[in-house]
């Protein structure tokens, strides 16, 4: 197995680990969470996220290195600035997001989380679902437009 389909196989593993946990935790925990309502729904949502987190962890920086490889090894970088590659932007723009919130936002909020949390764990919940599902969208128009792109179909 050459190097490319390698980076190729992990890269697809290590998005689909990423933005399917990130599809659950919008579309079923999330909800749950809510449905339980005050404490004890912030308790069940911090419990799995941070199950999930840990995994994350591993699968964000990993589609991010698999990408930048296949990138490098096929001297891809033009296409970063062809509007019909919109989707290779698109693709570096979520991932900087999802670092940036794993790495950076979530360990240095998370006591300010942890305070709304105790004082109006239902709002925070609701937005928490707000944030979740315009993540996801952007997620799931990246992954469509870098599906089709990669198969030589143009979106935008």
């Amino acid at each position: 197995m050459d190097d490319i389909t390698l980076a190729r196989a992990l890269h697809v593993l290590s998005v689909v680990h990423w933005i399917g946990g990130v599809s659950f935790v919008t579309l079923v925990i999330l909800p749950l969470a809510r449905h339980e309502g005050g404490t004890l729904g912030t308790a069940l949502f911090d419990r799995i996220e941070h199950r999930f987190s840990a995994q994350v962890r591993v699968s964000i920086p990993l589609a991010g290195l698999s990408g930048f490889w296949m990138t490098w090894r096929l001297d891809l970088w033009d296409r970063f600035a062809q509007a019909s590659f919109w989707w290779m932007t698109a693709m570096v723009a979520l991932w900087t997001v999802f670092m940036l919130a794993v790495f950076v936002v979530e360990p240095l909020l998370r006591p300010r989380f942890e305070a709304i949390a105790a004082r109006a764990p239902d709002a925070l919940l609701r937005r928490s679902i707000r944030i979740h599902l315009v993540l996801l969208a952007l997620a799931a128009a990246t992954i469509l437009g870098a599906t089709a792109g990669a198969h030589g179909l143009y979106l935008f």
